[in-house]
């Protein structure tokens, strides 16, 4: 018989702040499908605990001591892929957001937007997908000096495979998901994504994250 925390979203979470941490778990209790199974205060017990424990999800802090969030999330990624990370921070600057994308973080919330936003974003990752807050999301990638990277993107003709394969890609599934979601072969996947990001002139994941929030593929975009 499964019990009823199998299949319950095991979350560690991460900050140096105990009221903060206090909030998350206020937050994350409320919600009966999510299971907080640690918690750290430095950014190598983060690490550590991560790859003791094996949660399916993440929520750092960005401004943690010993190793920020960003490294946490680039050492992590590179250990154990399969764990979501969502980053907290105070930072709206778009520059924080696209390093973060770069390193591999699916999700991006605003502290002042916890409680509204938090579980949403955790459902959202869960389900294979990305969560940028809302507050940031729609400035993240406008109106600046390298977003579009080679002008406008509305004329590019995509096919309706590169179209499907560009925004399961945005909202982070592997080759070997989407793969098995649209029934054909990784190396389909890969051809069909690499000729999609030559056609739009991107090179890199930020590029992609942009286009997707611009049609509107990721929560709160």
């Amino acid at each position: 018989m499964t019990s009823p925390s199998s299949t319950r979203l095991r979350v560690l979470i991460a900050d140096d702040h105990p009221m903060l941490l206090a909030g998350v778990h206020t937050v994350l209790n409320r919600d009966p499908e999510v299971e907080i199974i640690g918690e750290a205060r430095d950014g190598q017990t983060a690490l550590r605990l991560a790859l003791e424990l094996k949660p399916a999800i993440m929520v750092l802090d960005l401004s943690l001591p010993s190793l920020n969030g960003m490294e946490v999330t680039r050492e992590l990624r590179a250990q154990r892929s399969d764990c979501k990370v969502i980053v907290l921070t105070v930072h709206e600057d778009r520059a924080y957001l696209r390093k973060l994308i770069e390193v591999g973080a699916v999700g991006y919330v605003l502290k002042r937007s916890v409680v509204e936003d938090l579980l949403r974003a955790i459902h959202a990752v869960a389900a294979g997908g990305m969560y940028l807050d809302p507050l940031i999301a729609a400035h993240a990638f406008d109106k600046t000096p390298d977003w579009p990277p080679e002008g406008p993107t509305a004329g590019v003709d995509l096919s309706e495979r590169e179209v499907e394969v560009l925004r399961l890609t945005s909202v982070g599934h592997s080759n070997k998901a989407i793969a098995n979601m649209l029934k054909i072969t990784v190396r389909s996947v890969e051809t069909c994504k690499a000729r999609a990001m030559d056609k739009l002139g991107f090179d890199n994941r930020v590029d992609l994250i942009g286009y997707a929030v611009e049609k509107g593929w990721l929560p709160g975009s």
